[in-house]
């Protein structure tokens, strides 16, 4: 088997948002890559502008609830941002999901965000924190 195959079968497709999937490292770069790349249409505490829609809070959980992290992940690398979608590397743009992560309250974790859309497509985002009975 290839390191792939063994990578994604090891993961538990359980995972969440919850799970502690990206480091406070992270986030931290993240956050000065969305200040520079991203606060001047999404604003900067993530509440959205004239033509950007939020990426924290109730309407963004309220969109992404029950998706990957992958889909969002891929919607961000392919649209943006908005001015030359595309521009920015698979790891900036896992960085930057990560501050999201982060500014939508949920809990860092020892390993980095993943920047492969097949390990991201493995995390479900949940806007409510499941009960530890719920995961058995």
């Amino acid at each position: 088997m290839t390191c792939a195959i063994l990578c994604l079968t090891a993961q538990d497709a359980t995972r969440s948002v919850w799970d502690g999937v990206y480091t406070e490292e992270q986030s931290d770069r993240g956050h000065d890559l969305y200040a520079r790349e991203c606060a001047s249409c999404h604003g900067d505490l993530l509440t959205g502008g004239e033509q950007a829609p939020p990426l924290a809070g109730g309407e963004f959980l309220a969109n992404w609830n029950g998706l990957s992290a992958g889909e969002l992940f891929e919607r961000i690398r392919k649209t943006m941002p908005m001015n030359k979608p595309g521009k920015l590397s698979r790891e900036v743009n896992a960085d930057i999901l990560a501050f999201m992560l982060a500014m939508n309250k949920f809990p860092a974790g020892k390993t980095e965000l993943s920047y492969k859309t097949e390990m991201l497509n493995q995390i479900r985002i949940e806007a409510m924190k499941p009960n530890e009975s719920d995961k058995k």
